[in-house]
């Protein structure tokens, strides 16, 4: 039986400014600017709609300094999708800007690693530098749909559905998962905070917010191993994605990532 070929589509709610420093371990010797973009992720086939993360609210970017663009929930309506479309959420990770927004999707299910919520539940959370990162309310927003039975936990690597596979990557979390989807040009990875950029996967120096660097590096391969192509990789933070894929009806914040980069 032939897999379905999902339409993907990258969503970008908010940005924020940053230097080239923030984003390697051990800094860069450039000095100039490499601002982040912020993304929610559908997928979406005959009888079934994906959303992959769900971004953050207008409190949450107000406390902490981020350029909201619009709420990533109501983004969806202009590819004609409501809140109330949505089959599955994948949750990536729970950092705030990956798990927010849990209240304004009524009828989805929840897909989380097993490690993801014993990292943001467990004894790590007790060091401030590792909970910086995590929004107290979000996550024990997802504890209440655990026991409301929406919430599906996997261990490791897992086939979601057909054309959708779960990729347990680690690194920057301890249970950060990535997503390949199968679509009309084939195997494409969304890699989330596996890699924040094109640059952290091809320069191999990682982002520095990472429970384990080794298995972040590790990772990357992994990525695009995984891919079709080079091109097939999308990293989770990356203003090139904009420019890269194109334009969905020629919005500036969606790009169209089952069709094939934009030659450059």
């Amino acid at each position: 039986m032939s897999l379905p070929k999902y339409e993907a589509y990258a969503i970008r709610y908010a940005q924020m400014p940053r230097q080239r420093a923030d984003n390697f371990i051990g800094g860069d010797p450039h000095d100039g600017p490499m601002p982040m973009d912020f993304f929610v992720w559908l997928l979406r086939a005959p009888g079934h709609i994906v959303l992959i993360d769900t971004g953050f609210n207008a409190a949450t970017a107000q406390a902490r300094n981020r350029q909201m663009l619009h709420c990533p929930i109501e983004a969806l309506s202009a590819l004609g999708v409501a809140a109330e479309d949505i089959d599955d959420v994948i949750l990536t990770h729970l950092h705030y800007d990956h798990a927010g927004n849990l209240d304004k999707l009524p009828r989805a299910r929840f897909h989380l690693q097993d490690a993801e919520m014993d990292y943001a539940t467990g004894r790590c959370m007790c060091f401030a530098p590792m909970r910086h990162a995590y929004s107290v309310d979000d996550v024990t927003l997802l504890v209440r749909r655990v026991y409301q039975d929406r919430v599906t936990f996997h261990d490791g690597d897992q086939t979601l559905a057909p054309g959708i596979e779960l990729m347990r990557i680690g690194g920057h979390t301890k249970g950060l998962q990535s997503v390949r989807v199968h679509t009309q040009r084939g195997w494409v990875v969304l890699a989330s905070d596996a890699s924040h950029y094109y640059e952290n996967m091809d320069s191999k120096r990682p982002f520095p917010i990472v429970y384990n660097v080794a298995d972040m590096l590790t990772g990357h391969v992994r990525l695009y191993a995984e891919a079709d192509s080079p091109d097939h990789v999308v990293p989770g933070h990356d203003p090139l994605v904009l420019q890269r894929y194109p334009a969905f009806k020629g919005s500036a914040d969606i790009a169209v990532l089952h069709e094939a980069p934009v030659p450059v």
